[in-house]
């Protein structure tokens, strides 16, 4: 299959420029995924369906967005403070509110049959076992990897939202929502897991919409700003691939701890307006999509090598206490070395990065066997590691934020 050119009419191109122009290299760095998930023919037409929808948005939070934008006067402008109040209390919370939002609110709130609450919360309580195995994952597989791409990199840059002085604070921000995610009842209406979800939710519709109206992103390359693709390849970023990067480290998954993980995120993708033909129940199903959307990518591009350097350099700037430059040079070599072992010297090399030994990797190997192994076997165990996990992931969060408040950046009013 080989992607159509783009018309000069912008009516009647199927898609962006940056589909599927580096698959040779991609089915390179995909041959683990493609091995896990058994996967021995590539699927045309989903990889069809994946170029489409680089040009599909979700459409309930850009017709909010587009009530937002109405005149002051407008009885059908929704403002950022009636959001805010049904958000916390309840779309009856907003007297006289705007179709919109209650168009918008009537969704949110309708939580779908297929939701198991009680398979949920299990789902969280091994995510959150994984520790910082989990955090790792996510920084160094996830996140920096998927820096190895064009797109969604490249609007990170233009909005300054991975560089400089805004990085650590950033990945602690995401770092927050995990938490909030994963914490107990945190899914229920009224769990701060719900409610942040919904509000990054909202925040990536303002944005999508202000680089798809402001001329500033070139749309017949990249796609739209925050399109379907670009939200549920993310979305498998944080089920399958944490599944896989933390087996990778040693720790064993249970199969019904892998279900219980993935119905997690699969009600948080359907939550963030995900189209819900890409919301999957098994982690074979997300890794097969996950390996059509690795396909789909383009090469790397500079942002991707600058949002890498900010994240591993970002490692000196914190401040971790006693023997502070000696314990900050250490994260950043310990950030490398496990970036080695996950992306491999040619990952390295396509951000920038220097290569250095995978070290690090090996104890902690050696501390997830005995911990998934051994200690994981009772519930005793099994609560001891969620305790220490919590214990653990506070630090984290308290170290990426500094004295700065430990909050999602508000939405604009």
């Amino acid at each position: 299959m080989v992607a159509p050119a783009v018309s000069d009419d912008a009516g009647t191109f199927l898609y962006p420029r940056r589909f599927y122009s580096a698959r040779e290299r991609n089915e390179r760095l995909g041959r683990w995924l493609r091995i896990a998930a058994g996967i021995t023919t590539v699927d045309e037409q989903l990889l069809d369906r994946l170029g489409r929808r680089m040009f599909a948005r979700d459409e309930l939070g850009a017709q909010l967005v587009m009530a937002m934008r109405r005149p002051k006067h407008d009885p059908e402008r929704a403002a950022m403070a009636q959001f805010k109040d049904a958000l916390a209390d309840g779309i009856d919370a907003v007297p006289d509110a705007p179709q919109a939002l209650r168009d918008f609110f009537a969704v949110v709130d309708d939580v779908p049959d297929w939701v198991d609450f009680d398979l949920l919360e299990r789902g969280a309580r091994a995510f959150r076992r994984f520790g910082r195995s989990r955090d790792d994952v996510l920084l160094q597989l996830a996140l920096i990897g998927g820096y190895r791409f064009a797109g969604p990199a490249d609007l990170l840059v233009r909005t300054g939202g991975l560089t400089g002085s805004h990085a650590m604070r950033r990945l602690g921000e995401t770092h927050k929502w995990v938490d909030a995610v994963s914490a107990p009842a945190g899914m229920r209406r009224d769990g701060e897991g719900f409610k942040l979800t919904v509000h990054v939710r909202v925040m990536h519709a303002l944005v999508n919409h202000q680089f798809e109206t402001n001329g500033c992103w070139d749309i017949l390359k990249f796609g739209l700003p925050i399109n379907q693709t670009d939200q549920a390849g993310t979305l498998g970023l944080f089920s399958s691939t944490v599944l896989f990067g933390v087996r990778a480290l040693g720790r064993i998954v249970p199969k019904a701890e892998s279900v219980a993980v993935m119905h997690l995120w699969k009600f948080v993708g359907w939550l963030m307006g995900v189209d819900e033909d890409w919301l999957f129940d098994t982690e074979r199903e997300q890794n097969v999509f996950n390996y059509h959307v690795l396909l789909a990518q383009a090469d790397a591009t500079p942002a991707g090598a600058a949002l890498a350097a900010a994240l591993v350099d970002g490692q000196l700037t914190l401040n971790y206490g006693h023997l502070n430059t000696v314990r900050g040079h250490y994260a950043r070599l310990r950030t490398l070395s496990m970036l080695r072992y996950f992306l491999g010297k040619q990952g390295l090399h396509d951000l920038n990065l220097p290569i250095t030994p995978v070290w690090a990797v090996p104890p902690i190997i050696g501390r997830n066997l005995i911990e998934s192994g051994l200690i994981a076997r009772t519930s005793l165990g099994r609560r001891y590691l969620e305790h220490a996990a919590d214990r653990s992931s506070q630090r984290l969060l308290k170290l990426r934020f500094g004295t700065a408040p430990a909050e999602i950046g508000a939405l604009p009013t």
